[in-house]
């Protein structure tokens, strides 16, 4: 979990997909987004202080996308693996792989 800041909309955590062999060379990055509201949707993950999260809130899978690496600016936490197949699994609902 990293710290993005946007021009005009401010800062925001976001979860970083993309595999780190690959971020090197690329210019932006898979991202999902956190988000204090909380819709307890199938394609949210919920993260809080316990994960190393500043506030409860959630992972909103549907509203991945990619974020210029240059936006990145703190590390906050990083996620156990059950909380990794959480993403898996909402990002699966998300797109209708399976």
């Amino acid at each position: 979990m990293w710290w993005v800041e946007r021009p005009h909309v401010g800062r925001r955590p976001h979860l970083v997909l993309t595999r780190a062999e690959a971020v090197p060379v690329l210019h932006s990055v898979i991202a999902i987004p956190a988000t204090r509201t909380i819709r307890g949707l199938r394609m949210e993950v919920p993260l809080g202080p316990e994960d190393g999260m500043p506030a409860e809130c959630v992972l909103s899978c549907d509203h991945t996308t990619l974020v210029p690496k240059a936006l990145f600016t703190d590390r906050i936490c990083q996620l156990r693996g059950e909380q990794m197949h959480e993403v898996c699994r909402a990002l699966a609902l998300a797109t209708g792989c399976s």
